[in-house]
């Protein structure tokens, strides 16, 4: 089933989307504004992130903050939310839950998180929650008591996460620094590749940016942009029929030898190889 609300005064829109067989399709539907939160109700299942493999396991839920096409071996299992920034980030939500938060910035990598049985519980209660006023006739008042439910979710998401990644004591004013170089990133990966580039945006020493990394991600900065890049050209290598000419040039590369360096001392293959590769689809294979 796919639930769909859209608010008229924004455009804004929230899907709530659970038991859909063809729920691949419709994730892919979604764009770079649209926030995804995935929970898998059922067992273990493999998925598909932009050709990566990865295991998703029962009562684990996963966020997608960008245009990321997932493929899951059991999509009936899975319950997901989607929201564009239209509909949420048009509130001026506390930093730590909104669309800028520590639950979709916070640390570089898909956030996952792992449910306790008390939390497992919670979380049905929730989805009931998201159940009944969906079948509400649309008024005034839907957007806004959808919008309070979402807070909801997203604030003991993140609580949770908090607890999971020992970031319950960390120093708020050093993980906003992390937050927002993660996001700035998001925004400008195609643009700026050094990490120079995004402490000037910062206000920050290159050298500042670096040490908060080693104490709150498990990645340097430097490798947190050449992931971004990474990702955007896998993207566009495997879902699109664009060149390799044409890929360098919209993920900022000035020349093709640069690009194919790049990707391949990252993936040991060659664009073209690469591409040749992912052909097949991997859902499924043993």
């Amino acid at each position: 089933m796919i639930h769909t609300h859209i608010d008229e005064k924004t455009n804004g829109s929230i899907q709530f989307v659970y038991e859909e067989p063809d729920y691949t399709s419709a994730l892919k539907e979604h764009n770079q504004s649209t926030l995804t939160i995935v929970w898998n109700r059922g067992r273990d299942q493999k998925l598909i992130v932009d050709g990566e493999a990865l295991v998703l396991s029962q009562k684990q839920i996963i966020v997608f903050t960008a245009n990321q096409k997932v493929e899951f071996e059991h999509p009936k299992a899975i319950v997901a939310w989607h929201f564009n920034r239209d509909f949420y980030c048009i509130i001026d939500h506390d930093h730590e839950v909104s669309c800028a938060g520590l639950l979709f910035y916070g640390k570089k990598g898909l956030p996952i998180i792992d449910l306790s049985d008390d939390g497992q519980a919670k979380l049905e209660l929730l989805f009931q929650v998201f159940l009944d006023e969906f079948d509400e006739e649309d008024d005034n008042l839907k957007t806004e008591m959808l919008r309070i439910i979402l807070k909801r979710l997203i604030v003991k998401l993140t609580r949770w996460y908090k607890l999971q990644h020992a970031l319950v004591d960390v120093s708020d004013k050093d993980i906003d620094v992390v937050r927002e170089f993660n996001l700035l990133v998001e925004q400008h990966f195609r643009k700026y590749h050094q990490v120079q580039d995004y402490a000037d945006l910062i206000h920050k020493s290159s050298k500042t940016i670096s040490n908060l990394f080693s104490k709150y991600s498990d990645k340097s900065p430097l490798q947190t942009i050449h992931e971004r890049i990474l990702l955007e050209a896998k993207r566009l290598l495997i879902y699109t029929d664009k060149t390799t000419k044409e890929i360098a040039y919209e993920i900022g590369f000035q020349d093709i030898p640069g690009f194919s360096r790049f990707f391949k001392k990252h993936t040991q293959f060659a664009p073209s190889k690469y591409r040749q590769e992912q052909l097949n689809p991997l859902v499924g294979k043993n």
